[in-house]
């Protein structure tokens, strides 16, 4: 399959999703990249779409016909919906050639998360998830020296938000899939895309529920090490941290704290995306390690469903 993107000149990058994290991080990020040409937003609401175009210079496309048309004119596309809306709609750019940003998680369905990957690497297009600390000034650096010291025992992760909980203000908290899915499906990926590549592929899962949203995480990984994660997005304002820590032959150490921005950490991600998209080389954080994560991830919801 040929792709839309040409081996030179910037690559033409449409984004998919007009809410607050496409407004906050995404379009800002792409419209002030050097190798990027923001080609459009496409929006599920019209009014959010013409906003958030105009105020990036940009067209803005809605409907059927406008997602359509978005993928004709772009070389990639970024992707800032659910992620149940992410899916589909990723399959359909892969299809159409276009290299595929991706946010957190891919899917909350294995299927769902397997079809983008699929879809990928049939079209041969580059993918790129945005696990945000894996791209992160602060933090990405860290995680490599982490797996390349190894000799790990075990590690502990925690990530702990209070985005329901009175008074608190956060524009996310009017996400419905967010709430559906609480801190296992929003966060879960964040800690699994640290603790991955340092102790190895997760080999078994054990999963209990907490109170609220909060979800409390047994894994063993290929390494021989063990790892335990704390998830919620629901829990008292005087609660709220994030926290990774790993102990083994050479000592304890910790995730950095004020890791990087998000816009920087996007930057990059499409720096990597670009590089793909020119290399035909895989990113360690591509859509088959996506799909990774989505696994792991239902099976931790799975074992809380018989719970």
């Amino acid at each position: 399959m040929t792709t839309h993107a040409a081996s030179t000149g910037p690559l033409r990058i449409g984004l998919v999703g007009a809410g607050p994290w496409a407004r906050m991080t995404h379009a800002p990020a792409l419209a002030a990249h050097p190798g990027a040409v923001l080609s459009g937003i496409w929006g599920r609401r019209p009014e959010a779409a013409d906003a958030l175009a105009g105020a990036h210079e940009t067209q803005a496309y809605t409907g059927e016909a406008g997602i359509e048309a978005l993928l004709a004119d772009s070389d990639a596309v970024a992707f800032a919906v659910p992620p149940d809306i992410q899916a589909p709609l990723a399959v359909r750019a892969a299809e159409a050639g276009c290299h595929l940003l991706l946010d957190k998680p891919v899917a909350t369905t294995v299927a769902g998360a397997r079809e983008v990957a699929d879809a990928a690497e049939r079209a041969r297009v580059a993918s790129v998830v945005f696990c945000t600390l894996r791209f992160a000034g602060g933090t990405a650096g860290w995680i490599a020296e982490q797996a390349a010291t190894g000799g790990w025992f075990t590690a502990r992760a925690q990530w702990i938000g209070a985005l329901f909980a009175p008074g608190a203000s956060n524009e996310f908290a009017a996400s419905p899939w967010r709430r559906e899915k609480g801190g296992l499906w929003d966060v879960g990926p964040h800690a699994l895309s640290v603790l991955i590549p340092v102790l190895g592929d997760v080999t078994q899962v054990v999963a209990a529920r907490g109170p609220a949203d909060a979800t409390h995480l047994l894994l063993r990984h290929t390494s021989g090490a063990s790892s335990t994660v704390t998830l919620a997005l629901d829990a008292p304002q005087g609660a709220v941290g994030t926290e990774v820590e790993f102990r083994g032959e050479r000592g304890v150490t910790a995730l950095p704290e004020g890791g990087g921005d998000a816009l920087g950490a996007f930057r990059t991600a499409m720096d990597a995306l670009s590089d793909g998209a020119r290399t035909g080389t895989a990113h360690p954080c591509d859509a088959r390690f996506g799909l990774r994560l989505t696994e792991v991830l239902a099976q931790a919801e799975a074992q809380l469903g018989r719970a």
